[in-house]
C-alpha cells in the first residue's frame, strides 16, 4: 500500500468528472481502494475521493463515522444517492484538496445510498446526518463539484486555525 498525492484546489483533475468503474475486483481497483484507505488515514480524513489522489474513476472511501453499515473504513465503487427528503441543514465541511479551511454548506439530512461494494457486490442502504454530508461531499468530487460551489456564501469560509479559534466554541 502507498499514501498517494492529493491534488490541491486548482488542479483541473478535481474539476473533471469522474469515469464509472468497470470492474470492481479488478486487481487495480483494489490497490486504488487500498491505497486510498491509507491516505485517507495518514491525512486524518472521513472521506477521499478517485480524483482528489489523481484518479478520475467513481470510488470513494469513507471512514466509519456514527451511522454507517460499515465498521471499518470501507470503499464504495460508483456511488450514487438520492434524497429522502428535501430537509436540507448547514455545517462545517472541510476538504483535504483545499488545506485548512472550513465553510458551512447546506447538505441533504437524509439519502438513500446506491453503490458497488470493493468486491463489486450491489450495495443500497440509508445514511442521514454527518455520514449523508461525507457522502454527499465526496460524490460532489466525482462530478467535478467542491465544496466550495455549494456554500451559500463564503461569509463563513475561514482558515482551520480561525474555525478552531473563533467559530468551533459557537453555535450556528
Amino acid at each position: 500500500m502507498s499514501i498517494l498525492k492529493v491534488a490541491m484546489l486548482g488542479n483541473p483533475v478535481l474539476r473533471r468528472k469522474a469515469s464509472a468503474v468497470k470492474d470492481a475486483g479488478h486487481p487495480d481497483v483494489q490497490r486504488l481502494v487500498d491505497d486510498m484507505l491509507e491516505t485517507m488515514k495518514e491525512y486524518n480524513g472521513v472521506g477521499l475521493a478517485g480524483p482528489q489522489v489523481h484518479m478520475p474513476v467513481r470510488v470513494i472511501v469513507v471512514e466509519a463515522v456514527k451511522g454507517a453499515p460499515w465498521t471499518t473504513a470501507t470503499a464504495l465503487i460508483n456511488p450514487g444517492f438520492e434524497p429522502l427528503s428535501q430537509q436540507k441543514g448547514d455545517d462545517w465541511e472541510g476538504c483535504l484538496s483545499i488545506a485548512n479551511m472550513r465553510g458551512q454548506v447546506p447538505r441533504f439530512r437524509q439519502i438513500r445510498v446506491s453503490s458497488l461494494d470493493r468486491k463489486g457486490k450491489a450495495l443500497t442502504f440509508e445514511a442521514t446526518e454527518f455520514l449523508a454530508r461525507v457522502i454527499q461531499h465526496e460524490v460532489d468530487h466525482l462530478e467535478g463539484v467542491l465544496f466550495l460551489d455549494r456554500m451559500k456564501d463564503f461569509a463563513t469560509l475561514t482558515h482551520m486555525e480561525e474555525w478552531q479559534r473563533f467559530w468551533l466554541k459557537k453555535p450556528v
